[in-house]
């Protein structure tokens, strides 16, 4: 069946969240003793294509959790331009890769390494990979390998890890996590036939995904996910953002998701009211219970904290891009173009 195994890695992701959180158990001195003797002042986020939009996340998380200034950048970002990083001795790396073999991320390990860079550590699906052997500590996410292309489970269990590892680092107890992955599987089998109605509703040609704060990450993924899988022509932005010129472009034929924060929902709802008044049609991913004027409503878990509740928003995502590919009769485990890794020949990105 076209997209089986797409369909199997969406729907059965928590198993791999439980694992991954047994993992970060299993580290969770090593990595409160690590960072006590690190010291950094920094700490900076990075990747590849989803990973590089994880990262975005991973930061916002880590700021609002630890108080810490921290970033997400491409790899190729650190590999090409110095003024990437801040004061590499003062920065602590943390680089994500499904596979870990993805070159630009190799190279820019060895550059922040050869920039006197205080310490890397990676978040990885395969901690045999050449990334984790580059790494001083290794945050695995073993049970979330894939056999498609399109990062789904993969990106929602390294995420995962991130989640614990702000968390822990912060001085918050990290096991509130624990609760996710039954809330999870309730969110998937309930969120599950909206978003087949509303990935086969091919009428609607362009598509926005807003989110603001650590969901802007997510939004971009989410982007990422539906232009893959789908081949559609997708965009993220920041809610208010939305105002300054994409609003242009919003017509009858235009749909616009939301990620809803639980903190300034009431100024999101208004960006989606306006482009409801300009014909767009509205999905809202929403943890108040407040569905509001939405076209569609998902509702997630109002009980977790904010920085808890973020993977949950991926799910839903993923299957709608799942189903649009589906109705535009394409494979979602072989995105046109695509490969599960890029490998480019290292010497010449030096």
């Amino acid at each position: 069946m076209s997209g089986e195994l797409t369909y199997g890695e969406i729907i059965h992701q928590p198993d791999a969240w439980e694992d991954a959180l047994r993992a970060f158990a299993g580290l969770e001195t090593a990595v409160r003793d690590a960072w006590a003797r690190l010291g950094c002042r920094n700490v900076v986020f990075t990747g590849c294509g989803s990973t590089h939009y994880l990262s975005l996340t991973a930061a916002a998380l880590f700021r609002e959790l630890t108080g810490i200034p921290a970033c997400g950048v491409p790899a190729s970002e650190i590999l090409f331009f110095d003024g990437a990083l801040p004061d590499p001795a003062a920065t602590l790396l943390i680089a994500v890769s499904r596979s870990g073999t993805t070159t630009e991320t190799l190279a820019a390990i060895d550059h922040f390494r050869a920039r006197g860079g205080a310490a890397v550590w990676v978040v990885t699906c395969y901690p045999e990979s050449p990334l984790a052997a580059a790494a001083d500590m290794v945050l695995p996410a073993v049970a979330a390998r894939e056999e498609s292309v399109a990062q789904t489970r993969s990106f929602a269990s390294m995420l995962m890890l991130c989640q614990a590892l702000a968390a822990c680092i912060g001085g918050t107890e990290w096991r509130a996590l624990e609760l996710v992955p039954d809330l999870g599987r309730e969110l998937i089998a309930h969120s599950e036939p909206l978003a087949q109605t509303v990935g086969h509703r091919l009428s609607d040609a362009r598509l926005y995904f807003l989110g603001s704060g650590l969901r802007y990450g997510l939004a971009s993924e989410a982007m990422l996910k539906m232009t893959e899988m789908s081949l559609t022509v997708a965009q993220a932005f920041h809610f208010l953002e939305f105002r300054h010129g994409p609003m242009s472009m919003v017509e009858p034929n235009t749909q616009i998701i939301g990620l809803l924060s639980a903190e300034e929902a009431a100024h999101e709802r208004a960006v989606l009211h306006e482009m409801q008044a300009f014909g767009a049609s509205t999905l809202v991913l929403d943890p108040t219970g407040d569905a509001g004027r939405a076209t569609w409503h998902i509702d997630l878990p109002g009980d977790l904290p904010t920085w808890a509740l973020a993977i949950l928003y991926l799910p839903p995502l993923q299957l709608l891009a799942y189903y649009r590919a589906l109705a535009k009769e394409l494979d979602p485990d072989r995105p046109r173009n695509l490969s599960a890794v890029i490998h480019l020949d290292a010497e010449k990105l030096r």
